[in-house]
Order: structure tokens, then C-alpha cells, then sequence
């Protein structure tokens, strides 16, 4: 069980609803704080940010590698320096936002791209730390957000077996046992075929860490059928309309598909219950509903029983239908209307 804030993550809990605002504020702290707002009224149990400035993401240069041309890329056309320049929330707004979080009962914590944002962030007593998937494999920065003794929480996508390996190493390294690790795939949108949710549980026995999803697909199909795979967080973008635009509008939930996630994770959540065969207690009243031998004609004492005489129908009160061969061929010891439930005490 791990603790962030007043929340508890685990397998007894209902599964913890991360809203990430990501750049979808549009570089306007009103409707940064009107998303969320929105979360809290769609019932997630947190609002998570991204702490970085360009200049603290990649180098002010704009030709080359530095400049996006892949045809599948979602940011094609934009260098890295300027699409981070539009994405990133100003530092001087987190106060405002946690606060805000803070006020409607959720918990708000951030990730951090590297050292600085880690000490900024230790300013505003954040509860927990999120590590994005292109920094699974910053070690320095991992080590660094661990060491504040606060539960981590990292996205896994992109990373090898050995990676991840490494990584958890880096957090216990410091003393820290609060690890989430989140099943993600980084493509923008992400795709169900590509998910490969079924990583959650195998992943759960390999690190003993808990677990959950980080969600890229469109909808809450995926997110749903991973918590029926054991995921104890879910985390999705989200932003007021995918119509307002913005860098990650995309992929991201709206207010009443937010609602509908907290809904139907926590549903599949309740489902999943304890190992169980036979009726449960609220089945019981149903037994009598099964089908069971009944007398379908009238019968005198001496009868003899025959497949058409005999009938396997609802309600319950006869013997089992597994009796039918045994019976045939009985006869009754007592006379007999339509509709009398077959027991044994009347035959012969």
C-alpha cells in the first residue's frame, strides 16, 4: 500500500485516477485552473503536472535533429524548442494550481525533467513524484527524486526489462520502497493493438512494485481492461474539449469521459472480488429458479415413470436433472397430480 497525500494505491483501494493537464492549459492559467476544476467534478483523485522550460528539455536550435519531420510524429513541422516553449506550464503557476487541487480534496504532484524542477517542486511540499517515459532511463534524476523520500512514480514506456531493473535499483538505492510503475506506450495517440496491457501482471510478479497504466489510447476501454489486469492507478490526459486544441487535445479525455473512467474502472475494480464457486449468498434465492424433475401428467399409484411423463423444467423444487436416466423406469408409490416436484419418497 502506498500513501500520496490522503490517498491510499493499492490493490483494496479503488484505483487512483490521475488527470494530466499536461500542456493543455494553452498557456492560460484560467483555464489551467478550469481543468481542474473539471477533474474534481469527474471524481479523479489527482491532477498531475509536467515541470520543465525548454531550456531545461533540449537546445534552442531548430534545423536538423532538433526539428520534428516524422510523417507519423502527432508534432510534425515544430522543433523540439518551440513545441516545448508552447507546452510547458510556467513555474509561477504550480502554486496557484496545487492550491486549487488542494481546496476541491485531490492531490496534485508533477513530473519533473531534470534537477532543478525536482528542487523547485521540494518548495511546494509536493506529496509524490511522476518520472515520464523518455526519462526512464535518467538515472541522476531518479536518484535525485527518490532521495526526498516521497513514493515515485514511473511511466515504463520505451524500457527494456533491464532498464526498468535498473531503475527500480536507482529508487531502492536510496532508500526508497514507494514505487508505482505504470504499463505505457509512447505513441501519441496510442493504440489498443499496441497497449499490450497483459504486461501488468508479469510485470507485477518481476518487480513486486505496484502497478498501473499510463493511457495514450483514445477512450476507456484499454484503462478499464487493465484494472482487471491488477492496475491500481490509471492515468490519462485530460483537457476541457478536444475542440479548444492544444498540444496533447488529441489523446486527451473530456470532462464527461473523465467521469465515465472514475465510473467503470472503479465498477471493474468491485468485480474483481475473491476466488468463487458456488452461489454467493445474494445467488441463493435464485436455486430455486434451476430446472428440476417434475410429474407432467397424473399418475395412480403403480405407474410407471417414462421419458414423457418425467419432465426437466424450472422450478428447482424436484431432484437434480442428473437423476433423469435413474428414475425412468420407477414407479410411483402414491397417486400423483401434474406438477408434483419428483423426490424419492414416492417411488416405490
Amino acid at each position: 500500500m502506498i500513501q500520496i497525500g490522503d490517498k491510499k494505491i493499492g490493490r483494496t483501494e479503488n484505483p487512483f485516477i490521475i488527470a494530466e493537464m499536461s500542456g493543455n492549459h494553452n498557456q492560460s492559467l484560467e483555464r489551467a485552473l478550469k481543468i481542474v476544476d473539471l477533474a474534481a467534478e469527474a471524481g479523479a483523485d489527482a491532477v498531475k503536472l509536467q515541470t520543465y522550460t525548454p531550456d531545461t528539455m533540449t537546445l534552442d536550435i531548430h534545423t536538423g535533429e532538433f526539428f520534428i519531420e516524422s510523417d507519423t510524429n502527432l508534432w510534425k513541422g515544430q522543433s523540439l524548442y518551440n513545441l516545448y516553449k508552447e507546452a510547458y506550464t510556467p513555474w509561477e503557476w504550480h502554486e496557484a494550481i496545487f492550491n486549487r487541487c488542494k481546496e476541491l480534496g485531490m492531490v496534485a504532484f508533477s513530473s519533473p525533467f531534470d534537477e532543478t524542477a525536482v528542487d523547485f517542486l521540494e518548495t511546494l511540499n509536493v506529496p509524490a513524484y511522476k518520472i515520464a517515459s523518455f526519462e526512464n532511463v535518467d538515472i541522476p534524476l531518479i536518484k535525485k527524486v527518490a532521495a526526498t523520500g516521497k513514493p515515485i512514480i514511473i511511466s515504463t514506456g520505451m524500457a527494456s526489462i533491464a532498464e526498468l531493473d535498473e531503475a527500480v535499483r536507482a529508487v531502492k538505492s536510496q532508500g526508497n520502497e514507494q514505487i508505482v510503475l505504470l504499463k505505457c506506450t509512447s505513441t501519441y495517440p496510442a493504440t489498443p493493438e499496441n497497449s499490450n496491457i497483459s504486461t501488468i501482471p508479469h510485470m507485477k510478479e518481476l518487480f513486486g512494485t505496484e502497478i498501473g497504466l499510463s493511457d495514450h489510447t483514445m477512450g476507456i476501454g484499454v484503462s478499464i481492461a487493465a484494472v482487471t489486469l491488477g492496475a491500481v492507478v490509471i492515468e490519462k490526459h485530460f483537457t476541457t474539449s478536444r475542440a479548444d486544441g492544444g498540444v496533447d487535445s488529441t489523446f486527451s479525455l473530456e470532462p464527461h469521459e473523465l467521469k465515465m473512467l472514475v465510473e467503470e474502472t472503479e465498477r471493474a475494480w468491485r468485480s474483481l472480488g475473491t476466488i468463487s464457486y458456488g452461489p454467493t449468498n445474494v445467488e441463493k434465492p435464485s436455486l430455486e429458479y434451476r430446472r428440476s424433475l417434475y410429474i407432467g401428467e397424473e399418475l395412480k399409484a403403480g405407474d410407471v415413470l417414462t421419458k414423457e411423463n418425467v419432465r426437466v423444467v424450472r422450478p428447482g423444487y424436484g431432484l437434480a436433472p442428473k437423476y433423469f436416466e435413474l428414475v425412468v423406469g420407477k414407479k410411483v408409490k402414491i397417486d400423483v397430480l401434474k406438477g408434483t416436484p419428483l423426490t424419492f419418497d414416492i417411488l416405490l
